[in-house]
């Protein structure tokens, strides 16, 4: 088996170029996620107050809108990375549009949560380990349909071999985040795309490989007769 490998420096530098090539689309698109994140959590908090049994079913909306515009945004960074150009009223299709494999994310994410917090209880960096093998699970799921334990399986194979190169990316990619989230904020509206696009950019490398892989290995030979 070959040694997977990509570069950060060239993940990074994509985002950001796709990101300022776009400027106006993502942060148009941020915008929206904002909204979408601030308007239901002051609408969950109001109903609260009121009742606790609307409250509760509020709230459960508000997590089924994060899961699908998670997704949605998982599959808009893909476009962008196969070079797909669209319209913000297409982006807003995507971003919305991936509620069908809701049910998949929404298991898949208990799996991994549950991962992720017991092996935190447990010395911290076992959780951390789990966090970066089974990371990349939403893209499996939007970009392959992959039922949700196969997402996290697919998403296993796929770090094999580059996890520790995989967790310098993500702490670059959450410092690169608190830098725009230290310019008062303004600046996650050009982090955020870079970081999200440079994610999607290295999981289509690390998938390019192991499909090379799988092709490039010699079809099984029925043997001869008498051999």
């Amino acid at each position: 088996m070959s040694v997977k490998k990509f570069s950060i420096d060239e993940a990074i530098r994509f985002g950001w170029e796709t990101t300022k090539n776009n400027l106006g689309f993502f942060v148009g698109l941020m915008i929206v996620m904002g909204l979408i994140h601030i308007i239901p959590t002051i609408i969950v908090e109001a109903v609260k107050e009121k009742s606790a049994f609307l409250g509760i079913i509020f709230s459960i909306a508000n997590c089924v809108l994060v899961i699908v515009v998670s997704l949605g945004l998982v599959r808009i960074s893909l476009d962008f990375c196969d070079g797909k150009k669209m319209t913000f009223e297409e982006a807003l299709a995507n971003l919305f549009g991936q509620y069908r494999l809701f049910f998949k994310a929404l298991f898949a994410s208990i799996v991994y949560n549950l991962a992720v917090g017991i092996g935190l209880i447990f010395l911290i960096i076992p959780g951390i380990i789990f966090g970066i093998k089974l990371g990349f699970f939403e893209y499996f799921i939007v970009d392959k349909k992959a039922e949700a334990m196969k997402s996290l399986r697919m998403s296993s194979e796929l770090t094999k071999g580059v996890r520790w190169n995989l967790f310098i990316f993500w702490i670059l990619l959450a410092i690169i985040n608190l830098v725009g989230a230290a310019c008062l904020l303004i600046g996650l509206l050009v982090t955020i795309p870079t970081t999200m696009i440079a994610m999607a950019y290295v999981y289509r490398k690390l998938l390019a490989q192991i499909e090379a892989e799988r092709n490039a290995q010699p079809a099984f030979e029925t043997p001869r007769a008498g051999e």
